[in-house]
């Protein structure tokens, strides 16, 4: 695309910007309401844009550490899931909770990052 055309991540951020700070304040009750509710899809929209290739990448790494050989995230995520369900992998395999951590981790920072917790090992939520 020609670099006169913002990028995607640029024109969500100005929609964004827009609606929280001019168009939010001139708002009451349900409209307040839809207009904050789109405010927080188009944040998700921008953190997916920005982040996702490099979560699933290393989601990718790691599972292919856990099941030893190589595939596509969809196909390795599927059989995961088949082989915790078999019982074939333990929940106490070698890295399998720290691989749901970080999946879950990652997740949360495209979702909702304020649900972040700062400690991985722990399991209260910091967030509101």
């Amino acid at each position: 695309m020609t670099t006169f055309v913002p990028d995607a991540a640029t024109l969500l951020q100005a929609t964004t910007d827009y609606f929280e700070q001019e168009l939010l304040p001139t708002l009451e009750g349900y409209h307040r309401f839809q207009t904050r509710v789109s405010i927080n899809v188009l944040r998700t929209v921008l953190r997916e844009l920005q982040q996702r290739s490099a979560l699933e990448s290393k989601e990718r790494q790691r599972l292919v550490q856990l099941l030893g050989h190589e595939g596509e995230l969809t196909v390795l995520n599927a059989e995961l899931a088949t082989a915790i369900a078999a019982g074939s992998l333990p929940l106490n395999s070698g890295g399998l909770l720290e691989h749901l951590r970080l999946t879950l981790r990652d997740t949360l920072a495209i979702n909702n990052p304020k649900w972040i917790v700062s400690d991985p090992k722990s399991t209260t939520p910091t967030g509101h």
